[in-house]
């Protein structure tokens, strides 16, 4: 096995993976937000 090597790793992918979960949650919670409103709205 060979030897570590502090911060030589490729983080691409996971950098990737991440900015995509972060995008997913935002437009998420945008959505809940926005659906809860009308709700709101529909019932008052």
């Amino acid at each position: 096995m060979a030897e570590h090597k502090h911060g030589e790793m490729d983080t691409t992918s996971q950098e990737k993976t991440f900015d995509g979960f972060l995008k997913f949650m935002t437009w998420s919670a945008i959505v809940v937000i926005v659906v809860l409103i009308l709700v709101a709205m529909i019932n008052g």
